[in-house]
């Protein structure tokens, strides 16, 4: 890939991406700089990456592996602190109501379920590149998609606005 080719890609990309990584982090700085720092991973690799042989899928993996090693760092330097008290999620204003509740709802999910959800509705995947993606059989991504269903319709039930006008369409 030459170098216009990947400006190219991060351009139609880049939000793309970000996006889907805030639905699975819940934080939107923290999904920029994982987005981001895959790229420049990418980058370091642009002469053999090919646009249609599933680039997107490296760059949102490495991404999504970014954020949960950062996640573990901060949870296992917490716990070698001492600090075990409880720190409020950053809170992130996001476009509407519905997209607010929507990714609260899928921050309280099991992360196996989020991801599936996200990538299969949100990033389009199929069940068979899902779990080519996170490494787990098909079933156990049709398990975990029905399961997961069930667990979002429940958690954006307690949530949803009463008004008619209001409610949120999954």
């Amino acid at each position: 890939m030459t170098p216009q080719e990947f400006d190219a890609f991060y351009a139609a990309s880049f939000s793309r991406l970000t996006g889907q990584l805030y639905a699975l982090t819940g934080n939107w700085p923290e999904a920029q700089d994982v987005v981001q720092e895959a790229f420049i991973r990418a980058w370091d690799r642009r002469r053999t990456f090919d646009p249609d042989d599933a680039a997107e899928a490296w760059i949102r993996t490495t991404a999504r592996r970014l954020a949960h090693s950062r996640w573990r760092r901060l949870a296992r330097g917490l716990h070698l602190a001492g600090r075990h008290h409880r720190q409020e999620p950053l809170t992130v204003e996001p476009p509407t109501e519905e997209h607010l509740m929507l990714v609260t709802a899928l921050r309280d999910l099991p992360e196996a379920q989020r991801s599936a959800l996200v990538l299969h509705h949100m990033c389009d995947l199929s069940v068979e590149q899902v779990a080519a993606e996170t490494g787990a059989s098909v079933s156990a991504v049709k398990s975990r998609l029905a399961r997961g269903r069930t667990a979002l319709a429940a958690e954006l039930a307690g949530r949803t606005p009463t008004s008619e006008e209001g409610k949120l369409r999954v």
